[in-house]
């Protein structure tokens, strides 16, 4: 049977990691999470080539030139992409691969990849998502802006993906997901 890449993305504060960490968790036998790249400095506790491929910008760039990337993006500063070498690797292994990433890089990975399967995971309402954000309390008043004016971006990416899940309800939510991963590898 081919496997599939199935890739995620959903506005800050929709709660994509929440459904994609108890989504890997009851189905990890079947899927391996991808790693991407990035430029930026890793966080305590990360570790290269589990929690993402830290690069320099140089490096960075020079795989784009030489096309290398399955799909990258800018965000927040920093560069972000998946290399396909890695994609292929993985295929080879008979995993299929979930890529959690940002509307803008999903959707150049459907240009390059018509089969890629896209899910976005959506909030129940612009409103609620505006709650959840404010309500984290890790932000400033600017920060939160940005993050609000990008969700109508996203929003709008998002009649080009496959399916669009709402997040009103987590189990549900990751339900949701299963399903669609079950559809579409029997097709």
């Amino acid at each position: 049977m081919n496997k599939k890449l199935f890739v995620i993305s959903g506005c800050s504060g929709v709660g994509k990691g929440t459904v994609l960490k108890e989504f890997m968790a009851r189905n990890s036998d079947d899927f391996m999470l991808s790693v991407s790249c990035t430029t930026r400095k890793p966080r305590t506790g990360e570790i290269d080539g589990v929690n993402y491929f830290f690069l320099t910008r140089e490096e960075f760039e020079k795989a784009v030139e030489e096309d290398k990337f399955l799909e990258h993006a800018q965000f927040a500063g920093n560069l972000y992409g998946t290399k396909k070498k890695f994609i292929k690797q993985k295929f080879e292994e008979g995993l299929n691969i979930i890529l959690e990433i940002e509307t803008q890089g999903a959707l150049q990975v459907k240009q390059k990849m018509p089969e890629a399967v896209l899910i976005f995971i959506a909030p129940p309402s612009y409103e609620e998502l505006e709650h959840r954000l404010r309500g984290r309390n890790t932000e400033d008043e600017e920060t939160i802006q940005k993050r609000l004016d990008f969700v109508k971006v996203e929003l709008e990416r998002s009649k080009q993906y496959d399916y669009v899940v709402i997040n009103d309800d987590l189990e549900r939510a990751i339900s949701e997901v299963e399903e669609i991963t079950r559809k579409e590898l029997a097709l």
